[in-house]
């Protein structure tokens, strides 16, 4: 399980959307919550639809500032008990031995009425009034908290000035007690990366467990067909090779078409995306100069051509969800629905039991396992196959 917390400055920007998205299809966590989101229910509603969660708690802007939303999927036992402005609070796995506490909470917006840790934790600009420190470390000490730490970048908030001059600081962090960390005490948290606000993200893993990396599957995506190349592009890989024979036949010819068409979406479509990782990676690196020689020119200048590629890709997006229900109507209301909220989820075995009865959990022996059962099936001589016919035809009565 992970939880992903964010300070997202105005949910209502596309792209900012855009980037919660693409963070969430990423990093896959169960529980979600977002500060100063700025925006209106409607929009919080089709955040949920467009991420995949079940269900939603918000505490509502108060007037054009503030705002709160809490975001769960089924899967987790949660309860929201109390909450205000400045928090939800949630108890998950309630009345259970597993039972713990979870609270988003948003500080001050006013800067001069934040608590803050230390002076390690800043970089450029005045230096934090020592009373404001104080009073965060006795907060902490008072009921027994203890700061989680981090992997990644040292900041969480960053400010550029047209001068040059910038200022980081680490505002956002995870708190726990003694309590809580004997039960997971192997969780760590850590710093994502954002390019569309000066907050960042950060994910809490749970037990330690290092946010998965999943291969990109092929998938067809409804935007190809606006391109009059791409029925040259099936016609062209589906052909080659000859005539259609035995199963074997069929399954190269797939292949091959996913192959090629996975090449053309890279050239036609994919150029925003490539351009868009590229600059991320630059600003990484310029952020990490600017810091050092106090001149902060190349990196608001990288940041202005990804918002530049942030606002196409959120346009292709927002254009592709309107033409898709014009054409379709209100007919498929739940049909658009249900994608919406099925479609970044994950699908994963994480174990399968072999014909011995032994539990694979590696992934190469789980797709053995899954080869060995459908040869038995279908390349025992045709009996196999006419058993498993016989078991379903019997079922069926």
């Amino acid at each position: 399980m992970s939880c992903l917390a964010w300070n997202c400055r105005r949910l209502e920007n596309l792209r900012t959307g855009r980037e919660l998205v693409e963070i969430i299809r990423a990093k896959d966590p169960s529980v979600v919550i977002l500060a100063e989101t700025l925006t209106d229910d409607a929009r919080l509603e089709f955040v949920q639809r467009s991420t995949g969660f079940d269900h939603r708690w918000v505490v509502p802007r108060v007037g054009r500032g503030g705002g709160l939303v809490l975001y769960w999927k089924a899967s987790i036992n949660l309860k929201v008990e109390d909450l205000d402005r400045h928090y939800i609070d949630a108890v998950i796995d309630k009345n259970t031995e597993n039972e713990w506490r979870l609270t988003g909470f948003y500080g001050e917006p006013d800067t001069a009425r934040r608590l803050k840790l230390g002076q390690d934790e800043k970089l450029g600009g005045v230096r934090r009034p020592y009373n404001q420190m104080q009073q965060f470390r006795e907060v902490i000490d008072e009921y027994g908290f203890m700061d989680l730490g981090f992997e990644g970048s040292k900041f969480t908030w960053s400010k550029q000035f047209e001068n040059g001059a910038s200022i980081w600081e680490r505002l956002d962090r995870c708190l726990v007690n003694n309590r809580w960390f004997l039960k997971f005490g192997g969780s760590k948290v850590y710093h994502l990366s954002c390019n569309s606000l000066d907050h960042i993200p950060i994910l809490i893993s749970l037990s330690g467990l290092i946010p998965p990396t999943r291969k990109k599957n092929f998938r067809f995506e409804q935007m190809w067909l606006s391109n009059s190349s791409y029925e040259e592009v099936v016609v062209s890989a589906w052909s080659s090779g000859g005539e259609v024979g035995v199963e074997g036949d069929i399954l190269r010819k797939i292949d091959k078409c996913g192959k090629e068409l996975g090449q053309w979406e890279k050239d036609v479509f994919g150029n925003v995306r490539l351009e868009l990782n590229r600059l991320k990676k630059d600003l990484v690196k310029e952020e990490r100069v600017a810091m050092v020689s106090g001149n902060n020119f190349k990196e608001r200048q990288i940041k202005k051509e990804i918002k530049v590629l942030q606002d196409r890709e959120a346009l292709m997006w927002a254009q592709r969800s309107h033409v898709l229900w014009a054409n379709q109507g209100d007919k498929n209301t739940k049909y658009f629905h249900s994608c919406a909220s099925k479609r970044y989820r994950k699908n994963s075995v994480e174990g399968i039991k072999d014909e011995g009865g032994t539990w694979r959990t590696r992934r190469e022996d789980i797709g053995e396992v899954m080869v060995n059962y459908y040869k038995t099936i279908y390349f025992s001589g045709g009996e196999g196959l006419h058993r498993h016919i016989r078991l379903c035809a019997n079922s069926d009565r």
